[in-house]
C-alpha cells in the first residue's frame, strides 16, 4: 500500500508509540473522537499513567529505549496484534524516523505524521537548506556545500564574517555546534565539532552560517492535507531556551506585526510545500532585531510546545493530525484562522537546578494543582502531565513531567495567571525545576519582552 493510499484508509484504533504527557494527551483526542487506544510499554512503564488510561497495553521490552520504544518491528508487531490501523508517533523516539514510516507503509499502517521523503528532505540540514533556497525561504548568511576541506571551510567563514556558528550537519540538541568568535579559533572549534558529530551521529559534515549576536527563536505551526492545502497557526517564541533546549514558550510572538506575521506564515507554508508535507509540522526561524528572519530548520513533527497554539486558536492539534491521517480535507482554511489573547508554556522537569540541573528520580508523593485554592480559572490553566500521585519517575528517559499551558485576554494577564499557576502547583517527592521557572518568569526582562535566545545566560 503506498503512502497516499494508507492516509485515505479510515481507522478505528489508534496505536500511540510514545510515553509520558505526549501519550496521555493523544489518546485523550483520539477517545473524544470515538477511536479504541492502545499504549505501548517498556518494563520501566509497565504502570505507568498512559498505560493505565488505554483501552489496551503492549509491552515492547525492558527499559533501554533502544531494547523498547525504538524498536520498530516490535511497534509494527504490536499494531498487527491488536489491530491498530494507525500509529500516532508524538514528539522523539520513532517520530523523525523515515525507516519507521517506510515500515508501516509496507505493512499497511497509517502514519499519523508526513511521508518518509518529508522526513528526510529536512533530516540533512545541508540538503534542506538548498531545498528552502529554492522555495524562497529566506537563509542566514552560510555554508551549506559537500567540499567539507578545512581550509575551504576557513575561507567561507572568513567570507561569512565572524563571529560564526558551526553545526553539525546531521545534527540536532545542540550536539556539534560551537560559535566561533575570531579566526583563529576556527580549526580547534572544527576539531571540536567534528568529534562530537561523530560520535552522536556518525557524520562529520559541518555547515556555517553567520551566527546572529541578538536573535529571537520563532517558530511557525503548519498544517497540510493530502489534498494540496497548507496553512499556518500563526507564530512561538521560544527564545527562552538552556542549552538549546526550550524552556518557556508562549504565543503569539511579542511585538510581531501583522505584515511580519503574513511573511514568515507564508514562508513556512511554503517550506512544506516544498518537500510535499503533510500533517502537522513546525518551522523554526531567527528572528533579528531589524525584523530580518532567516529559516533555522523544520520539525517534521508535533511540538512539544503545540498546546499555546491551540489555546490561542481554539483548535485540537492532534484531532487535525488525525482527521489530516484519515485523508479528509484540513478543517479551516487560513482566512478562518484567528488569534485570541496570549499564552505560555512552562516545562516542568524533574531536575535539580542547583546541581546543574542533574536528572532527579523517585516517587512522587504529591502531584496535584489546587486551582481554587489558587483563585485560578480552570478554562485558562492547562496541565498535561503523564505522572500522578504516587508515579515513579525512573531514570531512564527524558525527565519532563508536564507541561503548565495557561491563557489570558493578553500577555500581562496571562503572565500574571502563568505565576499564579506555578506558584499553586504541588509537587513532593521529586527534585523539580519549578522554582527556577518562577524565577524566570517573574524576571523583569521576561516581563518587558526582552527575549533572546541568550535570555537565561544573561539574566539567570
Amino acid at each position: 500500500m503506498s503512502q497516499t493510499d494508507s492516509r485515505t484508509t479510515p481507522f478505528d484504533t489508534l496505536l500511540v508509540a510514545n510515553r509520558g504527557e505526549i501519550a496521555c494527551r493523544v489518546m485523550r483526542t483520539a477517545r473524544a473522537m470515538g477511536l479504541r487506544t492502545v499504549a505501548v510499554y517498556s518494563d520501566a512503564d509497565a504502570n505507568a499513567r498512559h498505560v493505565r488510561e488505554a483501552d489496551e497495553a503492549v509491552r515492547l521490552g525492558p527499559a533501554a529505549a533502544r531494547e523498547s520504544y525504538l524498536k520498530v518491528e516490535a511497534v509494527v508487531e504490536a499494531a498487527k496484534r491488536t489491530g491498530a490501523g494507525a500509529i500516532h508517533p508524538g514528539y522523539g523516539f520513532l517520530s523523525e524516523n523515515g525507516a519507521f514510516v517506510q515500515a508501516l507503509d509496507a505493512a499497511g499502517i497509517t502514519f499519523v505524521g508526513p511521508p518518509a521523503s518529508a522526513i528526510a528532505a529536512m533530516g540533512d540540514k545541508s540538503a534542506a537548506k538548498a531545498r528552502m533556497a529554492n522555495a524562497g525561504v529566506p537563509l542566514v548568511p552560510g555554508y551549506h556545500g559537500d567540499d567539507q576541506d578545512d581550509a575551504l571551510l576557513k575561507a567561507e567563514a572568513d567570507k561569512i564574517g565572524y563571529p560564526v556558528l558551526l553545526k553539525a550537519s546531521a545534527g540536532g540538541g545542540g550536539k556539534g555546534m560551537r560559535v566561533v568568535e575570531a579566526p583563529e579559533q576556527f580549526q580547534a572549534a572544527l576539531d571540536g565539532c567534528r568529534r562530537e558529530s561523530q560520535a552522536a551521529f556518525g557524520d562529520t559534515r559541518m555547515l556555517i552560517e553567520k551566527y546572529l549576536t541578538q536573535p529571537r527563536h520563532v517558530e511557525v505551526q503548519v498544517f497540510c492535507d493530502s489534498h494540496g492545502n497548507g496553512v499556518y497557526l500563526f507564530e512561538r517564541d521560544c527564545s527562552v531556551q538552556r542549552r538549546h533546549q526550550k524552556v518557556l514558550e508562549e504565543a503569539p510572538a511579542p511585538g510581531m506585526t501583522a505584515e511580519l506575521r503574513r511573511e514568515m506564515g507564508e514562508a513556512a507554508v511554503r517550506a512544506a510545500k516544498e518537500i510535499g508535507y503533510v500533517g502537522a509540522g513546525t518551522v523554526e526561524f531567527l528572528l533579528d532585531k531589524d525584523g530580518s528572519f532567516y529559516f533555522m530548520e523544520m520539525n517534521t513533527r508535533l511540538q512539544v510546545e503545540h498546546p499555546v497554539t491551540e489555546m490561542i486558536t481554539g483548535q485540537d492539534l492532534v484531532e487535525w493530525q488525525l482527521r489530516v491521517a484519515m485523508g479528509e480535507a484540513l478543517p479551516l482554511q487560513q482566512e478562518e484562522l484567528t488569534i485570541t489573547g496570549h499564552s505560555f508554556e512552562a516545562r516542568l522537569y524533574a531536575e535539580d537546578p542547583e546541581q546543574d540541573f542533574l536528572p532527579a528520580t523517585g516517587r512522587l508523593e504529591r502531584f496535584a494543582m489546587d486551582l481554587k485554592g489558587a483563585g485560578l480559572d480552570p478554562r485558562q490553566v492547562r496541565l498535561d502531565s503523564g505522572v500522578e500521585t504516587g508515579d515513579v519517575v525512573s531514570m531512564h528517559y527524558d525527565p519532563m513531567l508536564a507541561k503548565l499551558i495557561i491563557h489570558g485576554d493578553d500577555r500581562d494577564q496571562a503572565l500574571s495567571t502563568l505565576n499564579r499557576a506555578l506558584a499553586a502547583l504541588d509537587v513532593q517527592g521529586v527534585v523539580t525545576n519549578r522554582a527556577f521557572l518562577q524565577r524566570l518568569a517573574t524576571h523583569p526582562a521576561f516581563r518587558n519582552a526582552e527575549l533572546d535566545t541568550r535570555f537565561i545566560e544573561k539574566n539567570e
